[in-house]
């Protein structure tokens, strides 16, 4: 059998009863952190709370090997991810071949930053639009998509939740200040006036989940420099 565990925001302590109870009774766990990880926790903690060791995969391995679907074939394999393990498209699709192979699985869901977010925010929750990422810009990779979605968002007088891209294989995380001057290059790139400017109020949230959560509102000019 397939377990895909979520572990939720921000250290070992965020995993639900059930996912802790499923780990400590598993063949094997594999773990992948490169589209979400545990910024207060490591795969150490994690094994010295289910008294397992788990085995952290790769991105080849997870997106085209699948080693883990294989074994669930004659054992219980679990693979945990930080967040809820089915924001991520690829989780989907382990699910599709574990359906088309005939095996059986479970789904064992994590707090995610897309409820939590929003939640800290103080902002109400329907009056969100479409998520956006801002990835790390790369030669000839620089797309305006993110402006464009906050644009539309505004356009229909919603909030955007903006996702900041993590590079966990090369030790990059993108900060808010970050995310916030790609903003302001891809502004003064455009050939027309745009909705988002310095001065367009906007929140930066960082550590969802620890003791020392930051909430920071402000003009984007303002935002910007804090660190």
């Amino acid at each position: 059998m397939f377990y895909l565990v979520g572990l939720g925001l921000f250290d070992e302590k965020d995993i639900s009863l059930k996912g802790l109870e499923c780990l400590k009774n598993v063949d094997k766990i594999y773990a992948e952190f490169f589209t979400s990880r545990l910024f207060g926790s490591s795969f150490e903690a994690i094994e010295d709370l289910v008294g397992q060791e788990i085995e952290v995969l790769v991105r080849g391995e997870v997106e085209e090997e699948h080693k883990f679907i294989e074994e669930a074939k004659t054992a219980n394999v679990a693979l945990i991810t930080g967040g809820d393990p089915l924001i991520a498209t690829t989780h989907s699709d382990f699910l599709v071949q574990c359906s088309k192979k005939g095996i059986d699985y479970e789904v064992i869901h994590g707090s995610s930053i897309l409820s939590s977010a929003p939640a800290i925010s103080g902002l109400q929750g329907y009056k969100f639009g479409k998520v956006t990422t801002i990835p790390f810009p790369d030669y000839n990779f620089y797309p305006k998509s993110p402006y464009e979605s906050i644009e539309e968002n505004l356009k229909m007088e919603l909030h955007t939740l903006v996702l900041l891209d993590i590079q966990a294989h090369n030790d990059r995380y993108m900060t808010v200040n970050q995310g916030l001057e790609y903003l302001m290059n891809i502004k003064n790139d455009l050939d027309r006036e745009g909705l988002i400017t310095e001065d367009t109020l906007a929140m930066g949230i960082a550590r969802v989940g620890s003791k020392d959560v930051c909430v920071k509102a402000g003009k984007i000019s303002e935002l910007i420099d804090f660190d």
